[in-house]
């Protein structure tokens, strides 16, 4: 029997497991360390296209847009090639799209490469990341089992992605003092590579979870559409996605505010760290001190009660007292454990892969709607404000959601 089915068929403990034991799966070594690598370079990749579209423009306008186009296409991948993820083996997705990926930033790299082309091309790389995101978050279970093991490896890999962003923009930030943008987003190609022969020579061949003919959309749509009309499901992932569109406030409107405080760059830069730190503080905690059971219990309440911090900008607090409710408001991000282990348990296998990829573009999406709603909402009321009413709505928002997860516990499915 091999590692990763000895880990698959064990009971799942009363006690926390740790996340020791999840590193010591070969595969999910594998795909940490892909993960690491592809953030990596997806985070370079959007700070050197910016730079790149703003030397070749002069618009700020523009170089917001190439951030922002990173964003709107993941419903278009996550919709119409959803089906992907369960009609063909999980590794050679995940390294088809790894490839695919550096295939589209090379062209990137080439002088006199027209402004629609990088945003063309920037656009494909969003297309394709929901696919990717969804089918590896997919595998996780088959690597670690559906138990405490695959919540632990989903909470790893977020917290990768959050303390790549904090690590991610500084290093890229350096980098382009010492290369121009285009040399940076050939590395980005060499951590692409690198991720794709990670991922195939690390995890083993696994074949397609669902056999299905006829055309890839159709078939994509036909998932999509059975996952949603799950009504257990379907409450799941609102629950996965609602509450970001509204945590993204405050770091949406960071500038903004920092200047209304008057704290300059280096203020800045805090409070667009605080939120990632609490949400890393929170998950550490939560999966190396609590039970699975106490997690799964407090899953719901935590929800309910994350986004109360942000009622404190009413009040107009400065920096320190800012920096706190961001923390604890992140910190309440801890929840998302316990959702992982009733979306793994509760999905039916044949759709999980198409129900991840879901998961993925509706969180992205959403959360650049949420972006989009928050700075609108402050050119009408104020960043103060905004933030406030973030913290109203978005609590309200979660408790309904909330409960409409506590009504389809073990109730009959539709």
């Amino acid at each position: 029997m091999s590692e990763a089915e000895t880990v698959t068929t064990a009971p799942t403990k009363a006690a926390p497991a740790g996340y020791r034991r999840v590193f010591a799966v070969r595969e999910f070594r594998a795909v940490f360390a892909a993960h690491l690598l592809s953030m990596l370079g997806v985070i370079v990749a959007e700070i050197a296209l910016s730079v790149l579209v703003y030397d070749l423009t002069g618009s700020p306008l523009m170089s917001a847009l190439a951030w922002a186009v990173g964003f709107l296409p993941y419903v278009v991948g996550g919709t119409l090639l959803a089906g992907v993820a369960d009609r063909y083996p999980a590794r050679r997705v995940l390294v088809g799209c790894d490839l695919v990926c550096a295939v589209c930033v090379l062209p990137m790299t080439a002088p006199g490469a027209p402004l629609a082309v990088l945003l063309a091309l920037r656009c494909c790389l969003a297309v394709v990341s929901p696919v990717f995101a969804g089918t590896r978050m997919a595998t996780l279970a088959d690597i670690l089992g559906d138990g405490d093991l695959f919540v632990l490896g989903r909470s790893l890999l977020r917290i990768t992605a959050q303390s790549a962003l904090l690590v991610g923009f500084g290093l890229g930030g350096v980098l382009l003092t010492a290369a121009s943008p285009r040399q940076a987003l050939l590395i980005t190609v060499g951590t692409f590579l690198a991720s794709a022969a990670l991922l195939r020579l690390g995890t083993r061949r696994r074949p397609a979870r669902a056999r299905t003919g006829g055309a890839l959309v159709t078939d994509s749509l036909k998932g999509a559409r059975q996952v949603l009309a799950d009504r257990r499901t379907r409450a799941l992932l609102l629950l996965f996605w609602l509450p970001p569109t509204f945590t993204v406030a405050p770091e949406a409107l960071s500038a903004p505010y920092a200047d209304d405080l008057g704290v300059g760059p280096a203020g800045l830069g805090l409070l667009m760290c605080a939120l990632p730190v609490g949400t890393i503080a929170g998950e550490l905690y939560a999966g190396s001190r609590l039970r699975p059971v106490t997690r799964e219990r407090i899953a719901l309440p935590l929800v309910c009660v994350t986004l109360l911090p942000y009622l404190g900008y009413a009040f107009h607090p400065g920096l320190a007292v800012s920096l706190l409710l961001l923390l604890v408001a992140g910190a309440g991000s801890a929840y998302t454990l316990g959702l992982d282990q009733w979306i793994v348990r509760d999905v039916p296998e044949e759709l999980r892969g198409r129900a991840m990829t879901l998961l993925t573009a509706g969180l992205m999406t959403l959360q650049g709607v949420g972006m989009a709603l928050a700075g609108a909402a402050a050119e009408l009321v104020g960043v103060a404000a905004a933030v406030t009413g973030a913290g109203v709505l978005g609590t309200a928002v979660c408790v309904l959601a909330a409960r409409e997860v506590r009504r389809t516990e073990g109730r009959d499915r539709g």
